[in-house]
Parts: C-alpha cells; structure tokens; sequence
C-alpha cells in the first residue's frame, strides 16, 4: 500500500492532506493525481471528501504534474499549488504564504534554511565541509502562475529532461524567478514506515492531550426477579427461568453501564434522561439508552476509554455470554474487546441475591473529554 494511503489516527495520510486545502479559503479546486490503480481506494479513502475528478498520473512525478496541469487547463486558472500527498502536516498558515507571494512572483516555494553541518562525501568518508549560509531545503506546496508552469512543463518535455527532483527546480531551469517563504519544521514528507508510526504517534499524542480531561463515573441497578424465560444482559438474551422486572427491557448491567456514562459527565443518572413514568419507554431496549449516553460524550468532544462491569447473581451463570456481551457493547459504543471488561460472581447465597430474588450489576465507565 502506498504511503499516502496508510493510516495515521484515524485517517489515510491522503485525506488529512486534501482536507487541508478543501478547507482553505483561498482555494477553489482540489484535483488529485493518481496511479492508474488507485482509483477504488482513492474513492474510498476521500468518500466524505469534496473532490474533483482523478486525473491519472504517469511513471514518473514530473509526468504526473504534467498530467494534472494539462487536465486543468481548461478551467483557466491563474494560480496553481502542486502538493505532495505524504505532506499531511501542512499548514493553513503556510499556504497563505505561497498564495500571497504569488501577488508579486511567477513562482513561490517554502523553504527551511539547513541547520546541520553540511559534508560532502566520498566513498564513506568526508571530503568537504560544505557552507551551509546559502543551503535551504523545499517543501510543497509550491506555487506558480498556472501558465508559466505548464509552459515550463511542456518545454522540459519537448527538450526531453525528465530528471528534476521538484516543479521549482524546472522553473529555474526555465529562467523564472522563485521566491522562497519560512517554511514549517512540522511540514513533513512522510517516506519510510518509521516517518509514518512518527506520525501516528504523533496524532495520537495531540489527540490525549486533547482529551486530556479524564473521568471516572461509576453506576449501580437493582432489578427483582418474576415471571419469564429469559433475561436481556449488556443487549444478549440468556436463557432463564425467570426475568427481570422493568418498565424497559431490564437490562441491569446496561442501566448500571449507562449510569456510569452520565455520571462522568455530571448529568444525573438515568431516571433524568429516561424516567419511567413516561410510557414511551416501556418495553424499551436499554441499547437506546446507552447510545443516548455516548453520544452525550461525543457531543462534548470526548470519547469514552473503557468500561468495566460487575454482575452479581447465583444465576443465570454470566460467563459462557462474555464474549457476546463484548460483541455487542463493541457494536454500541465502538470499542474494542481490550476496552471492555464484564465479570460476575455469586453472592454466596447471602441476602436477597442468596435467595435469587433479583440481580445487582455496578459499572464504572472512563471517559476522556476535552478541557473546558
């Protein structure tokens, strides 16, 4: 899989890239170069993306920019940024710098001046020390009035150079004058598998530091035993010689669960959000209910780390469902096994669960949430 389809978070490198410019606005169109192969994950990776049509690419870069300002040329444009797709980190800052130093330019590339000690070597060792004052290294996006580049491209074509590394490094072949802007340390151009699990680590740390509000709520129900043949445990139906008594469908673990939720969110429990004096909610499967809680976390930006619940009961016996019980929580609230945590015991015959009069379930429930 090429670089600029892998993941990083929760999004191919791609669309973090194309998102940048769609939501700039000093942008018009967004058109994307592509292998002649990538056209079905290209299409599913920028799905929810307002993209132009794929202009197919060639064999090399150079051919590939060709390809695009050609396919453009119609829409007349009078400016044109060409940007790497492994650059998912650019600014919105640092493409207004391009755009504006095209008021005055042919051409405008950021640039970051070398740091490091420069040496030139030969065969492993050093030959010369090279002066750094004058050394920058390119970025994209690099900006060009859209007829002098496609003029410039079309005469590296018909002169047959096909060896520049970048579409500045033909324009200055051409004669035309680029004018450099600061680029970003952050700008990076994602190459190797390591640049890239750089960058998730990287995503993933902003997105905790984020959501670095942790919260922990904690849930308790109760419901009494009567007549029927099964329960309804974390959305599983478990054979049984009774059921629990409810106004809704009396999932004790889910309403414990839900519990939790509100409770890290400080909004009450679940008698506010749903009370059982209102008939809507008779019968009701306790799934709505939990939803109806996670998505008051998502509402707040936050998301929820991990839940752990209890059930307490001489039976049914819980274990042989765990794994259902996982399975369908994953489905309702989007987390994975690892993220989950159901266990149940016995009372020892003791009190009111001793004589199998009813169930206890307890949940505590995590929740990262922005700082407010």
């Amino acid at each position: 899989m090429p670089k600029q389809f892998q993941q990083i978070g929760d999004l191919a490198v791609l669309h973090r890239t194309v998102r940048v410019f769609l939501d700039h606005p000093q942008i018009d169109k967004v058109h994307i170069v592509i292998g002649p192969d990538h056209g079905a994950v290209c299409s599913e990776i920028l799905r929810s993306l307002d993209v132009q049509p794929f202009i197919i690419g060639s064999v090399t870069r150079q051919r590939s920019v060709h390809n695009g300002l050609q396919a453009i040329r119609e829409l007349q444009p009078r400016n044109v940024l060409i940007h790497d797709g492994a650059r998912p980190f650019v600014s919105a800052d640092l493409i207004s710098k391009v755009i504006d130093a095209l008021e005055h330019n042919d051409a405008a590339i950021p640039a970051m001046r070398i740091a490091e000690t420069v040496k030139l070597v030969h065969d492993g060792r050093v030959a010369d020390t090279i002066d750094r004052t004058a050394l920058w290294t390119a970025q994209t996006p690099q900006g060009f009035r859209f007829e002098a580049i496609l003029d410039v491209h079309q005469k590296t074509t018909t002169s047959g150079r096909n060896d520049f590394t970048d579409d500045a490094s033909m324009a200055e072949w051409a004669g035309l004058s680029v004018m450099v802007v600061d680029g970003e340390r952050t700008n990076v151009k994602l190459t190797t598998a390591e640049d890239l699990a750089d960058a998730d680590r990287r995503l993933r740390m902003e997105s905790w530091l984020a959501q670095g509000d942790i919260r922990v709520g904690q849930g308790f129900d109760v419901h009494q035993f009567g007549a029927g043949n099964h329960v309804t445990l974390c959305g599983v139906r478990i054979p049984h010689d009774s059921g629990l008594v409810g106004h809704s469908d009396a999932d004790v673990a889910l309403h414990a669960l839900t519990d939790a939720i509100f409770g890290a969110l400080g909004e009450g429990d679940i008698g506010v959000h749903f009370p059982p004096s209102d008939p809507q909610w008779k019968g009701a499967s306790s799934a709505l209910f939990l939803q109806a809680a996670a998505g008051k976390v998502a509402e707040r930006g936050g998301v929820i780390a991990h839940c752990d619940i209890t059930m307490v009961a001489e039976a049914p016996r819980i274990k042989p469902y765990v794994h259902a019980m996982k399975e369908r929580l994953g489905e309702l609230l989007g987390l994975t096994h690892d993220r989950l945590a159901i266990k149940a015991t016995t009372n020892e015959e003791m009190g009111f669960i001793g004589r199998r009069e009813g169930m206890v379930a307890y949940a505590t429930a995590t929740l990262r949430l922005p700082f407010r």
